[in-house]
């Protein structure tokens, strides 16, 4: 278990922290799927399916090396099967200067945000080059491509059941640009979240959330302003269960990580967060496992996740981990290996 380095990971609170379209294509999940299935051929497929059923590795697999150049083509996430589907083929609608409204949504010209009020609001097909406030239930974005400059690109505002799906979600750029955090749950209430099939990037941190599912996201190139502390995700500890799979996370920087359980203070327990299946590379560790504070862990899963090494040869500056407690009650570190020989890769 490694834990020194000198980037600190620690927060002492939460800080508040080009246009797509549709087009007809499968769906991020399917098409990897698909492409897996392609790369490896039915048989190799059947037997990974056996060897996943006795534990010897997840889903996509150590039989396959050297995938951080083009995730997809191992079957992960990356700008070719996420994001707004049909690429840059028609502009989406600009908000506000092709349409300032829609059923449960509008655009606040004296806050210069877009505000989704409305519950059960569908928002698809738009270019929003502004934050986006979430303040309703059962909302769905999709096929949108949010670029905000500010503290937030969408923010969820004690909102409930909310998905996430398709999109492209970042800063203006990768500077003075770059957004404090593409998806974010400032308050730390909301719940039923889905972020899946995501493109991220220009960001500070990815995604701040502490419970629901996010399956399926590229996140990559994060921005940078002096003194930030970048995270492809942070969670913020906490017992509500969360759910990190199937996403490829490229922190290039050397600080903070790819993924983020800790809290923001001590005394805080963090439990029921599972890692799994994802392509994680980068940061001064690669993943922080939730004691940094000498916080108490339970749950913590953390497997089949494979470690890529373009960064750095132990896949964060520092090591691929830190802060994990392999003794926390029903705390498991298995069948992680490396990127280039799909070697196992120790907690």
């Amino acid at each position: 278990m490694a834990t020194k380095g000198n980037d600190s990971n620690i927060r002492p609170g939460r800080e508040p922290p080009a246009p797509h379209s549709p087009g007809a294509r499968p769906r991020a999940g399917r098409r990897r799927r698909m492409l897996l299935a392609a790369v490896l051929g039915a048989t190799a497929l059947a037997a990974m399916s056996a060897l996943a059923a006795v534990g010897a590795f997840n889903g996509n697999a150590a039989a396959l090396t050297n995938c951080a150049g083009t995730p997809s083509s191992c079957g992960y996430p990356d700008a070719s099967n996420t994001g707004v589907p049909g690429g840059n083929g028609t502009a989406l609608k600009s908000v506000p200067g092709q349409v300032s409204s829609g059923k449960g949504w509008f655009y606040n010209a004296a806050g210069g945000d877009v505000f989704v009020t409305g519950n059960g609001a569908v928002l698809s097909g738009l270019y929003i080059p502004h934050e986006l406030v979430i303040k309703a239930s059962n909302v769905t974005v999709k096929d949108v491509q949010v670029a905000a400059s500010g503290d937030f690109g969408i923010k969820l505002a004690h909102a409930n059941g909310v998905t996430i799906e398709n999109s492209a979600i970042s800063g203006q750029n990768a500077t003075t640009g770059r957004v404090g955090s593409a998806i974010d749950d400032p308050y730390g209430d909301s719940t039923g979240v889905v972020i899946k099939d995501n493109n991220i990037f220009n960001f500070k941190t990815a995604i701040q959330i502490s419970t629901g599912l996010v399956d399926g996201n590229y996140i990559h190139d994060p921005g940078y302003i002096n003194g930030d502390h970048t995270n492809g995700f942070y969670v913020n500890g906490g017992t509500k269960p969360l759910t990190i799979e199937n996403n490829t996370v490229f922190d290039g920087l050397n600080q903070t990580d790819a993924i983020n359980l800790d809290a923001g203070s001590s005394g805080v327990p963090v439990a029921n967060k599972t890692i799994e299946n994802n392509l994680l590379a980068g940061g001064a560790y690669t993943i922080y496992g939730g004691s940094a504070l000498s916080n108490p862990t339970s749950n913590i899963v953390i497997t089949g996740n494979r470690f890529g090494q373009q960064f750095h040869l132990s896949s964060g500056q520092y090591g691929p981990v830190a802060y994990f407690t392999p003794t926390g009650t029903g705390n498991v570190w298995s069948g992680n290996f490396w990127d280039t020989t799909g070697q196992t890769v120790a907690s």
